[in-house]
């Protein structure tokens, strides 16, 4: 039976808890293959407040039970919110900035959980230059809307890829 919530707004999952799960699995092993070839002391990674650190903090404790307890494993979160240019009539209450290291000459993945304009990236990139100049910056989303980008960018790590409509929206 459907719920009146589901009639009204046309509530679909996309991820059930399982799947979800999966595919955090899923993206942490393609980040330990793909990234494996590089020295971990010249890897970050950085979840963008505020969801992307929720993603963030799931995907670092699969990648730390792939890696062992002798690796060391920088993560830190970043929060965007005097950087961002789409949002300003109302007023944002910042959360905390946590990088307690330099990302100069480091190969950094961003961490964030929706993939829809570009904008919150934009803002991220613009954001990291305080925090130093890192060799490469590569993007991992849980969820790319592909046909809604503002801005030429793209994710290099992506849990799935869907098609919505301007009017709809994904959490």
């Amino acid at each position: 039976m459907i719920s009146l919530i589901e009639k009204i707004y046309c509530v679909k999952t996309i991820l059930n808890k399982e799947q979800l799960s999966l595919t955090i699995l899923r993206l942490s092993h393609q980040l330990i293959e793909e990234l494996s070839d590089s020295d971990m002391k010249d890897l970050v990674f950085i979840g963008i407040q505020p969801r992307g650190v929720l993603l963030g903090d799931r995907i670092m404790d699969c990648i730390k039970s792939q890696a062992g307890s002798g690796s060391s494993i920088q993560y830190g979160k970043l929060d965007i919110t005097f950087y961002r240019d789409d949002v300003r009539k109302e007023l944002h209450i910042p959360s905390a900035t946590h990088i307690d290291f330099s990302i100069e000459g480091k190969k950094v993945v961003l961490i964030d959980d929706v993939l829809y304009t570009g904008r919150t990236v934009r803002a991220a990139l613009d954001a990291l230059l305080d925090f130093g100049r890192p060799a490469q910056v590569s993007l991992c989303v849980l969820i790319d809307r592909r046909f809604s980008r503002e801005l030429p960018i793209q994710p290099d790590y992506c849990g799935l890829s869907i098609d919505t409509l301007e009017s709809q929206e994904v959490k």
